[in-house]
């Protein structure tokens, strides 16, 4: 899960108010707008209210969110699976579709960091909790049991290939998706168009400025706020959960339970409260960037002690599996397996889907800020291939030694799931300094995650400001690590389903603020320049050739030259700002929606003409006036060449 520190963006956030808006990217003025009290408000009421109901009625709040997890599950399961799946398809199509080329800032703007740096980002975004957690509690769960109706009893090879493939559809290509959608729509509408870093910023073109700035866009943000409590306390719990694992592995503590994992989430929550107090962002940052190269470490130390050759075979062996079985994968629903499957569902690929989209908020913001000047073609294959490729690596280390294991009899599987990467360790050289290692990396994965999630909520709260004030940060931080402890006691015995059934239950209503965030995007695209550029220039040479076609059949050709007559009309007549956005594009004035329009920048360069001319040069030939990024053609019936 995402760990990269976000107190310090790479780069400004919108245009600067010094810079010209070519792209329609309006001119940030003052980033820091102050809290904003009714999104703060609501949202900080609500998340003490589930905490104070976690803590005074912990067995009502198990039931009621058992209760309404089963009906959501039953009624609405479908739902999660069919836009996470279109998601997919959405940012795929976006890369390969002609809006594909549109850049992610101004149009002359290159991308902040180099591909390399761009990269090593994605990889630490690529990294953490959730990795450390099921790398091989997943393959393995999934070779043991594998889903209900999926392999014949008995049929290892098959129950090897499908442990893989699933592994790898709930950890490569729909997770990135669904964060890539997100990213996309906040790194457009902050970059390219200078609105405020928010969620419901991305929604103006759908519902309008007022909308989003009143309170249909506070409740897009508030349940933003909530998608990221949830999601982020979900991981947190996880990672308790497996440092308490490792407590009992190494035998350290062993029979650690919710009177050690409780404690261990304050004293962490408390970590990364003084972090933010004492202003150590950047070392917390610091640290985050050893934590990779320490979990590359580690899973260099598996593959070479570990069973390296079958480690290698199952590199294709999981990518051929994951694509023969994507359809059916897809296509799980309670229809396909009964009850059995419903069940299966909601604690495997509901819930991950649940929880990718709880994190949208946090992983498609800080993928935003680091993806300025990329174009959207290059944002997706980037946000797409490179963390999915970590994940296939990182599956067939860990998830390949594990089975691999459980094959040979050793039976990692007997321990519990916070527990099998300790007992994975422990058949290798130095499984002490390996487990503490493990446990290492996860504490200081929860201290930055946290960090991270909290400067997002902060964000949020105070209208898109880049830094939040730190007392909102702290605050957030701190319910955070509340609400991560509540979800553990929801679970009881079995805390990981209390983490689960929350994390779905929350997530459902940003799902359906995702699908419309979507729609809105597409609007936006639509009325890029660079859209409307090449609408405009279709049309012009449309009407150029028909005309030509029509007053001289095939024997005609084009040529462009500059028009200075026009522009020295303009500015006889006092105008020298060149033309107008609704002549350029031919569409109605955007002024109206707060928008800086997109004009070209040099007048003298932007007119120009583009003639139909006679090979005989013949003096009645057809003008068709072309009005360089955008185009205006003259009429067919009434060329300018025979009104000169």
């Amino acid at each position: 899960m995402m760990t990269q520190d976000l107190s310090s963006p790479p780069g400004p956030s919108a245009a600067e108010p010094d810079e010209p808006a070519t792209t329609g990217a309006a001119s940030a003025t003052d980033r820091k707008h102050g809290t904003d009290w009714v999104v703060f408000g609501v949202g900080a009421a609500l998340a003490v209210v589930f905490v104070v109901w976690g803590v005074v009625g912990t067995e009502s709040l198990s039931s009621a969110s058992g209760a309404m997890l089963e009906g959501l599950i039953r009624g609405g399961g479908w739902g999660f699976i069919l836009a996470a799946t279109g998601f997919v398809v959405f940012a795929l199509w976006l890369a390969f579709s002609r809006f594909g080329k549109i850049k992610l800032g101004r149009d002359d703007e290159q991308p902040e960091f180099r591909t390399v740096s761009w990269i090593a980002m994605m990889f630490s975004a690529g990294m953490g909790i959730g990795l450390m957690f099921y790398g091989v509690a997943e393959p393995l769960s999934f070779f043991t049991e594998p889903p209900p109706g999926s392999v014949p009893p008995g049929d290892q090879v098959e129950a090897l290939r499908t442990a893989m493939a699933t592994s790898l559809f709930h950890w490569t290509l729909h997770p990135w998706a669904i964060y890539a959608v997100v990213g996309l729509a906040i790194a457009y509408s902050t970059f390219r168009k200078g609105r405020r870093q928010l969620i419901s910023s991305a929604f103006i073109p759908l519902i309008g400025e007022k909308a989003a700035n009143g309170a249909v866009g506070r409740v897009i943000d508030i349940i933003a706020i909530f998608a990221t409590i949830f999601g982020s306390a979900a991981s947190l719990g996880l990672g308790a959960l497996q440092i308490g694992g490792g407590l009992d592995a190494t035998g350290f503590l062993p029979g650690a339970g919710n009177e050690v994992l409780v404690p261990l989430i304050v004293v962490l929550t408390a970590a990364f409260v003084l972090s933010a107090v004492s202003g150590v962002a950047k070392g917390i940052q610091w640290l985050s960037n050893i934590n990779m190269v320490l979990a590359g470490v580690l899973a260099l130390f598996v593959f070479v002690v570990g069973p390296t050759v079958i480690i290698l075979d199952l590199l294709p062996t999981a990518v051929g599996a994951y694509f023969g079985d994507f359809a059916e994968m897809v296509g799980r629903t309670e229809a396909t397996g009964g009850t059995a499957m419903l069940d299966w569902l909601s604690s495997w690929t509901v819930f991950y889907w649940a929880w990718w989209i709880s994190w949208t908020p946090f992983v498609g913001m800080f993928l935003a800020k680091i993806s300025r000047g990329r174009t959207i073609r290059q944002f997706v294959g980037g946000v797409i291939l490179v963390p999915s490729l970590v994940s296939l690596l990182w599956f067939a280390i860990f998830g390949g030694t594990a089975i691999s294991q459980q094959q040979a009899g050793l039976d990692p599987a007997a321990a519990g799931t916070e527990q099998q990467l300790f007992a994975v360790l422990q058949a290798y050289p130095w499984a002490t300094f390996t487990g503490l290692l493990v446990m290492v990396l996860v504490a200081i994965f929860f201290v930055s995650g946290a960090d991270a999630a909290s400067i997002v909520t902060g964000t949020l709260s105070q209208r898109g400001t880049d830094e939040p004030s730190r007392w909102v940060v702290i605050f957030w931080g701190s319910t955070m690590g509340a609400v991560a402890i509540i979800m553990l006691l929801v679970g009881g015995e079995d805390a990981l389903s209390g983490l689960q059934s929350l994390t779905i239950l929350v997530a459902a209503p940003f799902v359906v603020i995702m699908v419309f965030l979507c729609i809105a995007f597409m609007r936006d695209l639509n009325h890029d320049p660079i859209v409307l550029r090449e609408r405009k220039g279709l049309e012009v040479m449309e009407q150029a050739i028909d005309h030509g076609t029509d007053k001289h059949g095939e024997d005609f050709y084009l040529r462009v030259q500059a028009f200075p007559a026009t522009s020295a009309r303009r500015q006889a007549n006092g105008d020298a700002t060149g033309p107008t956005y609704a002549e350029v594009y031919g569409v109605q004035d955007p002024f109206s929606t707060g928008e800086t329009p997109v004009v070209p920048a040099d007048p003298e360069e932007a007119r120009a003409q583009a003639r139909a001319v006679p090979k005989d040069d013949d003096p009645g030939g057809t003008e068709v006036v072309d009005t360089g990024p955008g185009a205006q053609a003259e009429p067919a019936g009434r060329p300018s060449a025979d009104r000169e």
